[in-house]
């Protein structure tokens, strides 16, 4: 259950839009502040914050900034909500790390609608970076690869390759679709090249290496 964080100050709305989320399977923490909104960050990091421009206590921007620039909140998807309809402000938030903007008054399925569609699309970007198949773990925003917890070094290509085959498993992947992608249109090398590095990233895998299958006059899968 992904955990939401509401920091606007209107009661009547803030209400409307715990209710909502709350109907529609979310955690909901409430504030008012933004003084009491960061002491809870401070605790539990929140999957979502809606956030209001204009604060008591605080402007929205500011406390949009202040998320971005904490390690620890920097990945936080924010929405922000506002009664302001004007270019210029949702440029701003926008330009500041907001994740999407919603402008007063707004349809509970707009909001709805949104806060998933910006929690899909997060959470997509979290699986691409992190992909496991058996015992093949790959940290693509660290570039490493690990078999059984053990490290595996692969050189750039034959890391493409692999995200590629991940990114697929189950699918047969076309040699000329394979070359295309991780070589580019341009290459004009032997189609040896894919096989040589085919073979080396299966000598590296080691046992897990059994898993890309050579599917006859295609091309490969991963499985």
């Amino acid at each position: 259950m992904s955990l939401i964080y509401i920091l606007e100050d209107d009661k009547n709305i803030r209400e409307i839009e715990s209710y909502s989320l709350k109907n529609s399977g979310y955690s909901v923490e409430e504030f008012e502040y933004a003084k009491p909104f960061w002491n809870k960050v401070s605790e539990r990091k929140p999957d979502l914050v809606l956030l209001d421009i204009m604060l008591p206590d605080s402007d929205g921007v500011e406390v949009l900034k202040k998320l971005r620039r904490n390690p620890e909140t920097k990945k936080v998807p924010v929405v922000m909500v506002t009664a302001k309809s004007t270019e210029i402000d949702k440029v701003k938030g926008l330009d500041n790390g907001a994740d999407d903007y919603i402008t007063k008054p707004f349809g509970v399925m707009e909001l709805i609608s949104r806060v998933k569609a910006v929690l899909r699309r997060v959470n997509q970007m979290e699986e691409e970076k992190l992909m496991r198949l058996h015992e093949i773990f790959m940290d693509n925003e660290k570039r490493m690869v690990y078999v059984s917890d053990v490290p595996c070094e692969l050189t750039y290509k034959e890391f493409e390759l692999l995200k590629l085959f991940l990114q697929n498993a189950g699918i047969v992947m076309a040699r000329e679709s394979i070359m295309e992608r991780v070589w580019g249109v341009d290459f004009e090398g032997e189609s040896r090249t894919l096989d040589m590095h085919i073979k080396t990233l299966r000598q590296k895998l080691g046992s897990a290496g059994k898993y890309i299958k050579t599917v006859r006059n295609v091309g490969y899968r991963i499985e």
